[in-house]
């Protein structure tokens, strides 16, 4: 795994972070229905539902970028595909509900960010495999 498509998963995780926060700090888990069933999952608090999930979240990803990107193990690849597609899907999804709103919508702050980071690791693992070069 070379050195770019490393750091550009690092960022990506990293920004999950920022983007839980702003998620977290705006109650997402009041105003989405989705949000509010996966937080009642883990608590009957929602607030402190939401904050468990998404710290677990975000740890996964840094376990991900620690244990299998970053020293560029075979199921590095997977991992980062992964991501790519939870991270597209999420930015895309709090855009789509922040322009049918017309207004603010928790995340939609971050989501834009979600969205250049995971299309850039899509189309730099796409190249990596074309050109033959470092995808494990």
């Amino acid at each position: 795994m070379d050195a770019r498509t490393r750091f550009a998963f690092l960022a990506l995780i990293l920004t999950q972070a920022a983007h839980s926060v702003e998620e977290y700090v705006f109650r997402l888990y009041d105003v989405f229905a989705p949000a509010r069933f996966v937080s009642g999952l883990v608590s009957d608090n929602h607030a402190a539902g939401f904050v468990v999930f998404n710290a677990a979240l975000v740890l996964f990803g840094l376990w991900c970028y620690a244990a299998r990107v970053r020293p560029g193990r075979r199921s590095a690849r997977g991992w980062i595909w992964l991501w790519v597609f939870i991270e597209f899907g999420n930015g895309v999804g709090h855009t789509v509900l922040a322009v049918e709103r017309g207004a603010y919508f928790p995340g939609a702050v971050t989501a834009p960010v979600l969205l250049a980071l995971s299309t850039f690791l899509a189309l730099r693992m796409t190249w990596l495999q074309r050109r033959g070069g470092p995808t494990t």
